[in-house]
């Protein structure tokens, strides 16, 4: 069963993504920051980030530099209301996988998803 955590401070769409991915078989981890997704990040190893950019004591971009500097395969999926070329930009030199601007569909993400780990598989 993959792993997916998801990484943004609104507990809304926290609780909508981790119940969506619960019905598609994924196991789920919820962080309402960078922070503490770093922290839990060596307990969990999780197969795939959903990482918003803006959320209070450590942004998405920051973790995901973070999280670059010693993981540079575990696939990261930014959700971001910074829906700008620049922010897509941004994130994707930054080490982002993917980058979907929110409002967004579950479904489209959820094939997103499935995509991003299916390229990060090893062959």
């Amino acid at each position: 069963m993959k792993h997916i955590a998801i990484v943004d401070d609104e507990a809304a769409l926290r609780e909508n993504l981790s119940y969506a991915l619960d019905k598609e078989g994924y196991s789920v981890s919820v962080y309402s920051n960078g922070e503490e997704a770093l922290e839990g990040r060596d307990t969990l190893r999780p197969d795939l980030y959903i990482l918003d950019i803006l959320m209070p004591r450590m942004d998405g971009l920051e973790f995901c530099r973070l999280l670059r500097k010693d993981d540079g395969r575990t696939p990261i999926i930014f959700l971001s209301s910074r829906d700008e070329e620049l922010d897509r930009v941004l994130g994707l030199e930054t080490g982002g996988d993917d980058y979907i601007g929110k409002p967004f569909s579950v479904r489209e993400l959820l094939a997103r998803i499935n995509s991003v780990l299916r390229r990060s598989q090893p062959d």
